[in-house]
């Protein structure tokens, strides 16, 4: 694929800095600055940019002064273009280059790529595709701010936006929900019926250079998109709406707003920023609106303000679904997400408050499965939101089906599966060959559905929920005493012991 071609040789212009330390997100965020120019050359957008701080003006500047001269740019486009979006981009520039030579040196390198080959729609994926790259750089964390993009994929195309939605991420990162949500949106709508109810899009990024790279992102992707710099867990974020869809991978990690104040409207404060983030999702959710957020397994069994806020959900909400997910897909080692399917209200009637949830799905992608990393990647890589790829991802498919095909979970689901809970006790207690049957089938299903009053009664309102046994575990029932194990491990380490005496003296007799 000819785009392919020319991120490539974008990225490989890196190399050039790479001696001055510089990271690849970092790189990334440089590129916001200079792409944006030449790309606006390129596709006929450069009248929203003053005269003498064009493209044409870096690339002809000579060498010798010319890092100067960049700075002098960044710092004007960001204080005096009209355009907002151009002007939020170069807000707070800073550069990671030193030296007019490497400045120059990449200048040249993106000044010589065909351009041509892009087209003038495929500018938005060819950013996309420099973003993908640098969630690779585990040197700079880089990797926090971006969900695997088949995850993403199946995200939006089972919660189904649609025309006129009002989509939200609160930790937007680089955009990623937003620009595949629209995607998914325009392959299903003409451009026509696209133009006439245009989606919506608004986020929150804490991170001056990570917004950089959303703007850049949904701007080229041709987004309707309003993205607040602050954090969605204060009162930054009193110019947001109420959403049709929340869409979002709230940031890892337990310190929630720094040394600001949480906003007054949460009605659970706690230090932990994914509990935080829960609940300024699923309160400001419009009655019916949908969400999906991808959590860590802390907050589904944190005790606490972690049971308050999850029975709050179940009751304002209809939590239709978990989906475990497996280790090893994001960049933190070992780190076990999940993630949660809620629409606001009932699922019979939107406008109710309370005792929403009646039962919760679970789809268990994370027992006895591989180990996923760099080389063993997740998922597909492929944008693919066309409805006959429906169910094709090589992990998520198998889940995108079971799901139904309506986006609040009230499809038609797993014909044949057995839910689990209140609805066990309808077996006949005498038929135990029934009961054994069913046993057997959920014991090896990973699909199976939760009733809320088991989940409060037998699991204290716990929604850390399995029940496939891992292959790789070991069974601690069948484990030895601790006193015979510390004795056959003494009797191991006195035979090495003598072993290793015996080596000693044959090794002296040879001196």
């Amino acid at each position: 694929m000819k785009q392919d071609t020319v991120i490539q040789k974008i990225w490989n212009l890196c190399n050039i800095l790479r001696g001055d330390g510089i990271t690849y997100y970092q790189y990334v965020s440089e590129l916001s600055y200079l792409l944006f120019l030449k790309i606006a050359q390129e596709n006929g957008s450069e009248k929203l940019i003053p005269e003498g701080y064009r493209w044409a003006d870096l690339q002809s500047h000579k060498e010798e002064g010319l890092l100067g001269f960049y700075q002098e740019m960044l710092t004007h486009l960001g204080a005096n273009v009209e355009n907002d979006v151009i002007r939020a981009i170069y807000a707070f520039p800073t550069t990671v280059f030193s030296h007019s030579k490497n400045l120059k040196a990449v200048v040249d390198g993106i000044s010589k790529i065909e351009w041509h080959q892009v087209g003038k729609d495929g500018f938005g994926d060819l950013y996309s595709g420099l973003i993908d790259k640098s969630a690779q750089d585990t040197r700079s964390a880089a990797g926090q701010y971006f969900t695997p993009r088949s995850l993403v994929n199946t995200i939006v195309r089972l919660i189904q936006p649609n025309l006129g939605d009002l989509i939200q991420d609160p930790a937007t990162g680089s955009g990623g929900f937003l620009v595949s949500a629209d995607s998914y949106i325009r392959k299903n709508y003409s451009q026509k019926e696209y133009l006439t109810n245009l989606p919506k899009y608004q986020g929150v990024e804490i991170e001056k250079n990570t917004r950089r790279i959303c703007l850049m992102n949904t701007f080229l992707h041709n987004l309707d998109a309003k993205i607040i710099y602050g954090d969605a867990l204060t009162d930054d974020v009193i110019e947001l709406d109420e959403p049709d869809i929340v869409l979002a991978n709230p940031p890892f990690g337990n310190k929630a707003g720094g040394q600001r104040a949480l906003r007054n409207d949460i009605p659970f404060p706690n230090t932990n920023k994914q509990i935080a983030f829960l609940q300024h999702i699923y309160l400001t959710l419009k009655a019916g609106g949908r969400a999906a957020v991808v959590l860590p397994d802390n907050v589904l069994f944190e005790s606490g303000a972690g049971t308050e806020v999850r029975r709050d959900l179940m009751n304002k909400c209809n939590l239709h679904t978990i989906l475990r997910l497996p280790t090893g897909i994001f960049y933190a080692q070992g780190v076990k997400t999940n993630v949660l399917f809620f629409t606001k209200g009932a699922a019979k009637n939107i406008h109710q408050h309370e005792n929403c949830t009646e039962n919760v799905w679970v789809y268990d992608l994370r027992t006895n499965m591989p180990s996923f990393g760099k080389r063993t990647p997740f998922g597909d890589s492929e944008i693919g939101f066309a409805p006959e790829d429906f169910g094709t991802d090589p992990h998520l498919g198998a889940f995108e089906k079971v799901f139904g095909d309506k986006p609040d979970g009230t499809g038609k689901r797993a014909e044949g599966e057995y839910s689990f809970g209140a609805q066990e006790l309808e077996v006949d207690k005498d038929n135990i060959e029934e009961k054994q049957g069913m046993d057997e089938q959920l014991t090896h299903s990973r699909w199976r559905c939760f009733t809320r009053d088991w989940i409060r009664n037998t699991k204290g309102d716990s929604l850390d929920i399995s029940w496939l046994k891992d292959k790789n575990n070991i069974n601690a029932a069948n484990l030895p005493e601790l006193d015979v194990l510390v004795e056959e491990t003494k009797m191991e380490l006195e035979a090495a012991l003598s072993e290793m005496n015996k080596l000693l003296a044959v090794l002296e007799g040879l001196d």
